[in-house]
């Protein structure tokens, strides 16, 4: 389980987000760093024996402000993506711990405009597998709802009549689940996270099975 020393930490970087302080307590970054990388990694490992894990990606906690409005040099959050192995698995989970803000998430924040464009002609189509799946009670019970930026209106050459506009307007294809403080420090939070991830399964599995064939259904790999 992660201590409370780590949520601690990050409270403080919050009120203190600069470089003098950070470098005064660089030794209890390192000691937070250390644990929360065993955590993500005993999480990956944990993953892998439900899904094929193709990395794990720990994040710098130090921020890139060159092109960036906030010049805040670090992150308040420690955070870690697991991505499934590629081509054929899509999608990948996200953790990030933060006080009062922790989640798991995933999905597919910004695909490139050929899968956009595929995962849009497959729900103009026959929408009724993804409805399905959304509105399956677990999907429900873990995530609420199909999250992510869309257009106002219908994309190009999109019928903006189509029942299921509501998804093809869609330019992301989300799903999240926020933790209380007491959760994520609670014993049965890494049993949780996995849980939660495992949900996101049959909604990977769909996108993978678009991603991966033609209109026709015919493998493209």
């Amino acid at each position: 389980m992660l201590p409370k020393t780590t949520l601690d930490f990050l409270e403080k970087l919050q009120e203190n987000n600069n470089r003098e302080w950070f470098a005064e307590n660089k030794k209890k970054f390192d000691a937070e760093q250390k644990k929360i990388k065993t955590f993500f990694n005993e999480i990956g490992t944990s993953l892998g024996k439900i899904d094929s894990i193709e990395r794990i990606q720990i994040f710098r906690i130090y921020r890139d402000v060159r092109f960036s409005k906030n010049k805040l040099p670090y992150k308040n959050h420690f955070s870690v993506g697991f991505s499934r192995t590629k081509p054929m698995l899509r999608g990948g989970y996200y953790l990030h711990i933060e006080p009062g803000a922790s989640f798991v998430g995933g999905g597919f924040w910004e695909p490139n405009k050929e899968d956009l464009f595929r995962i849009r002609k497959e729900i103009e189509l026959d929408a009724s597998e993804l409805r399905q799946i959304i509105n399956q009670s677990t999907f429900k019970k873990y995530f609420g709802t199909l999250e992510g930026e869309e257009l106002k209106t219908a994309p190009r050459d999109f019928d903006k009549m189509h029942p299921d506009i509501y998804l093809i307007r869609k330019k992301q294809f989300l799903v999240t689940r926020s933790f209380l403080d007491k959760e994520v420090l609670s014993t049965e939070f890494k049993d949780e996270v996995v849980e939660t991830c495992k949900a996101m399964r049959p909604f990977f599995d769909y996108m993978s099975d678009v991603l991966s064939t033609n209109l026709n259904g015919e493998s493209i790999y």
